[in-house]
């Protein structure tokens, strides 16, 4: 069964649950980043939706560019074949090539996205 992590992190985060069983995807929704990691030490996910949030002055100290940078390093390295979907706000669309340019992105979606959107995703990449 194709696994797909849904890491809510706002209210923005739209909710597909019925696409998901419909597509016959299992859904893990996890309520942020930290638990994302403590769950990708126990399970590997085809699929992970995330929202992007940009660094504006924050504790990155520089090094990262989002939210997003921590998970999609470990994603590289402990589930290297999940596809990411990565939301984001238009306001903040403009800084998602530059996380891009640091981590695989299957794709990035503007916020607010429809069912559509996200099935048409869903179901022109069957995951590995």
């Amino acid at each position: 069964m194709t696994t797909l992590f849904s890491i809510i992190e706002s209210p923005n985060h739209p909710r597909f649950d019925a696409l998901y069983e419909r597509l016959g995807i299992s859904q893990v929704k996890l309520a942020s980043q930290r638990k994302a990691l403590q769950a990708l030490k126990s399970m590997t996910p085809d699929w992970i939706v995330a929202e992007f949030f940009y660094g504006f002055g924050n504790n990155y100290a520089g090094a990262n560019v989002s939210n997003l940078d921590v998970l999609l390093a470990a994603v590289h390295k402990q589930a290297p074949s999940a596809r990411t979907i990565v939301l984001v706000g238009k306001e903040q669309a403009q800084y998602v090539p530059r996380l891009a340019e640091r981590f695989r992105i299957h794709t990035v979606l503007t916020l607010p996205v429809t069912e559509a959107d996200l099935e048409a995703v869903l179901r022109a990449t069957e995951p590995p």
